[in-house]
């Protein structure tokens, strides 16, 4: 390949690689769900604890921003 012709990807040696592999985790994952079908759905109860919250309202958001005390760059230093 001249340095004039365009390098597609699907060219490279590299790139060719056998699709159909599937590493020693992927394979115990899928395992292991198989075992038990119920581990996504708590999965899924998991997530909806800890990161899906409700909106919170915009005058609440403001009420929150107004009463927060700014922190001092260094916490551990006594105030100048």
């Amino acid at each position: 390949m001249s340095v004039a012709e365009p390098c597609y990807f699907h060219d490279m040696k590299f790139l060719k690689q056998n699709h159909k592999y599937e590493s020693d985790h992927t394979l115990f994952i899928k395992a292991l769900k198989e075992k038990n079908p119920q581990i996504e759905a708590g999965q899924q109860a998991g997530r909806a604890i800890l990161w899906d919250k409700p909106a919170t309202p915009l005058d609440e958001q403001a009420r929150n921003k107004a009463s927060s005390v700014k922190q001092q760059p260094y916490v551990y230093q006594n105030k100048a």
